[in-house]
């Protein structure tokens, strides 16, 4: 058995997680009514997933001994890779919704149109309970455990998994998740988490997970992490009383005299811990890292309502400050213009993404002929990030690059809003999409991610409420001046 963490063992796959096995043995209450472990997945479900409570009992029925749920946890964990799909499979076909009694309860409805509205309201809510499933209360209970939370966190995120891998596609496998986040939605409400400020004074323990679990700007040492919860910066997380000591979210803030164009001088900077802050220095606070640390509560909102709840203190702490921004990479720039290259390659195009004037000064830059230089050669170019090293073909890209990917951060939708992740989270809490940085992370990592461009999303906070809604309703994104420009730029030049 695995517990698949998010911040531990994100980069493994479904497959390469079959080597990293742990095995628990199941442990029993001695209290256990029935002798012994159970030997089949079959009867360790009858025996813990209990019949659904008929309508006329539902609120009157007696909770279940705890035992049932620890009993469930513990098998569940006792588990191989194949197993845990077997018994997923299990769970959500022969214990979710009885359909037949759906079907019975939605003629009934359809027979009650013609009476009293009394009636009609109660044969809705009669076929409202039906389509509970009846695993739905088992997870309830477990939720009430020590460790039942997590237990539930870790069993969505083996799910997430499952359906990200194509390791089952069974529709019952995906309403279990949608189940499961349901109620994960309700307990993790933000009304019910804590947020913390972290601090070299912070228990160890959650300052080793602060760094474990970060997924934008990987922490190198302990110095690292002094530098990121000392002077000028702040970091936050989101925490919840049913897991203690787990940050759920972590949002990491650099307080600036203007807002940042560059990632590496605020990862490097380095003030000491006895350090006064000067108050006239402090007059933008820029988000540069947000990290979910909970692969199962992937679809929960957290992040946004983290942003808010920060600004808010940050005001109460800076009555002065004004300007929030965000300092952002963008994950699958890269990947996208790999890909337009490579079609074009396919398809026998010459390239449209430069113009001609651009494709021959890259050709002088390389020292090639002019006419020499082929959508291969131009592919192998930017795919093993050679450009990087000569300071003529930085400046010669740095137009097509920042005009291509304002377009793939304006143009490129999914479902109409914008493709890229980092920017649809921005857009949606109702950020302008504001300014473009060249070079802005120069790490290996960022020039192979994004040609080292990265984004500062800002929020105007008396604008904030009228772009998400915008956004959400309409889908039309909030951008500068700059960003537009790059995109007319790119309707120019580019022909895709």
């Amino acid at each position: 058995r695995f517990p698949l963490r998010f911040g531990t063992l994100r980069s493994y796959s479904w497959r390469q997680l079959s080597a990293l096995k742990i095995a628990i043995k199941p442990q029993y209450f001695t209290t256990h009514a029935h002798s012994g472990p159970p030997k089949t997945m079959d009867e360790i479900l009858k025996r813990t997933v209990g019949p659904l409570p008929t309508y006329e009992t539902k609120d009157k029925s007696p909770l279940p001994p705890e035992s049932n749920s620890v009993e469930f946890m513990h098998f569940y964990r006792s588990l191989d890779k194949e197993q845990t799909l077997e018994f997923l499979d299990k769970l959500s076909l022969d214990f979710g919704v009885d359909h037949r009694n759906v079907l019975e309860l939605a003629g009934k409805l359809l027979e009650t149109q013609t009476r009293d509205l009394a009636t009609v309201l109660q044969a809705e809510d009669r076929l409202r309970y039906s389509l509970t499933p009846r695993y739905r209360q088992l997870l309830s209970h477990i939720s009430r455990v020590e460790g039942g939370v997590k237990f539930l966190v870790d069993l969505r995120a083996d799910l997430i998994e499952i359906i990200s891998s194509k390791a089952s596609d069974s529709p019952h496998i995906r309403d279990l998740s949608g189940t499961l986040k349901g109620l994960l939605s309700e307990w993790f409400s933000v009304g019910l988490l804590r947020l913390e400020r972290i601090t070299w004074q912070s228990p160890c323990e959650i300052l080793q997970k602060i760094s474990q679990y970060e997924a934008v700007h990987p922490v190198r040492n302990w110095t690292d992490i002094k530098r990121r919860v000392g002077p000028y910066r702040r970091c936050y997380a989101f925490t919840h009383s049913a897991m203690p000591g787990e940050p759920l979210v972590v949002l990491h803030v650099a307080l600036t005299q203007d807002i940042s164009s560059n990632i590496q001088t605020i990862v490097r900077e380095f003030a000491t811990l006895d350090t006064e802050e000067d108050m006239n220095k402090v007059n933008a606070a820029v988000f540069y890292s947000i990290s979910s640390t909970q692969g199962g509560l992937q679809g929960v909102e957290l992040g946004n309502y983290l942003i808010k709840r920060v600004v808010r203190e940050l005001q109460s702490e800076f009555p002065h400050l004004s300007q929030f921004s965000s300092l952002s990479p963008i994950p699958g720039f890269s990947a996208w213009l790999q890909g337009i290259l490579s079609q074009h390659r396919r398809e026998g195009r010459g390239t449209g993404l430069l113009s001609e004037m651009e494709w021959k000064e890259v050709e002088a830059a390389l020292g090639m002929e002019a006419g020499a230089m082929t959508l291969d050669s131009f592919w192998k170019l930017l795919t093993t990030n050679e450009w990087i090293r000569s300071q003529s073909l930085v400046r010669t890209l740095e137009p097509a690059l920042m005009r291509l990917c304002a377009w793939y951060l304006y143009g490129e939708k999914r479902r109409g809003y914008a493709l890229n992740p980092v920017a649809n989270f921005h857009l949606q809490n109702g950020a302008t999409m504001w300014r473009l940085n060249w070079l802005a992370d120069t790490s290996p990592r960022g020039i192979a991610n994004s040609c080292g461009i990265m984004v500062n999303y800002r929020y105007f906070l008396n604008e904030t409420s009228v772009n998400s809604a915008t956004y959400l309703q309409t889908k039309v994104i909030a951008a500068s001046e700059q960003v537009l420009n790059l995109v007319s730029q790119f309707h120019k030049n580019s022909k895709l």
